[in-house]
């Protein structure tokens, strides 16, 4: 294997993008049909002389602000902001990379489980200050699971929101919902742990613009109920009111999804295979 694997992937994603693609002229005299180094300097607000070192393998270090721009400016799919980022770990010092931190519980306690258990059918949620999803209701699992928020071995709704195509399908008003879930981040974790630095940078660069220029904004405080609209693959669009219950002492937040109307708890009850009433709408 290469020893500057990080340098060869910048490389060769650069000559692969068209000026065209990133709304640049072609011009006659071009050796190559790929962008030139100063067009995605420019285009990533770096300089030359920069990413010459790093596609040459003499800098290791590029940080995750460098990286996301890199990645928005080269149209990077998510998976190839994935390999980036592991690239750039593999070729950076391993000792920044360790972490000293307390690793986020992932335990739930007993009394925690059976309030959730006695919460069915409403759809209700059990996250970590990271946004990880630790345990949920099989009403929670009939709403979220179509969706595809709950794939994969260690679930995260802020990845799911930031990373996952589908979030944009699935949350009619995304903006919104990105907003609320950067908000209740920041407000949920220190941004001196080390585990945090390690999400930030993570989403940084595989989620680019969208995650990075929200957390450069000026923090607000984040909502504690509201209501959100989900477009749902089987039973079509809900109207959900929720309300966040903060468990200081575990560090978690249990969400709890009502319905907004008559139409989402018919539609709630059809997804649980309940009779209609089961679940009654809320004024929110």
């Amino acid at each position: 294997m290469s020893d500057n694997e990080l340098g060869t992937f910048l490389r060769t994603r650069r000559e692969a993008v068209t000026p065209a693609e990133v709304g640049l002229p072609t011009g006659p005299r071009r050796r190559t049909p790929g962008l030139r180094r100063a067009e995605l300097a420019t285009l990533a607000g770096i300089s030359v002389e920069y990413l010459t070192r790093l596609e040459q393998g003499r800098d290791h270090n590029p940080s995750a602000q460098v990286l996301a721009a890199l990645a928005d400016a080269l149209r990077l799919a998510v998976h190839d902001r994935i390999l980036l980022r592991r690239l750039a770990k593999e070729s950076g010092d391993e000792a920044v990379l360790c972490s000293a931190g307390m690793t986020p519980a992932h335990t739930v306690r007993p009394t925690v489980q059976a309030l959730l258990d006695r919460l069915e059918p409403a759809p209700a949620v059990l996250l970590n200050p990271l946004g990880d999803i630790l345990a949920y209701t099989t009403g929670y699992e009939r709403l979220a699971a179509p969706l595809g928020l709950l794939d994969g071995a260690h679930p995260s709704i802020l990845r799911y929101v930031f990373t996952d195509e589908r979030a944009r399908t699935a949350f009619p008003d995304w903006d919104r919902v990105a907003d609320e879930q950067v908000a209740a981040f920041r407000h949920e974790v220190p941004s001196s742990d080390p585990h945090v630095v390690a999400l930030i940078d993570e989403l940084t660069i595989t989620a680019g613009a969208p995650f990075a220029d929200r957390m450069a904004a000026a923090p607000v405080m984040p909502r504690s109920a509201g209501a959100d609209l989900v477009a749902h693959p089987e039973v079509g669009r809900l109207r959900l009111a929720h309300e966040t219950l903060a468990l200081p002492n575990d560090g978690q937040r249990l969400i709890v999804h009502l319905p907004a109307d008559d139409a989402t708890a018919d539609a709630l009850d059809r997804l649980n295979g309940r009779r209609p009433g089961a679940l009654r709408a809320v004024n929110s």
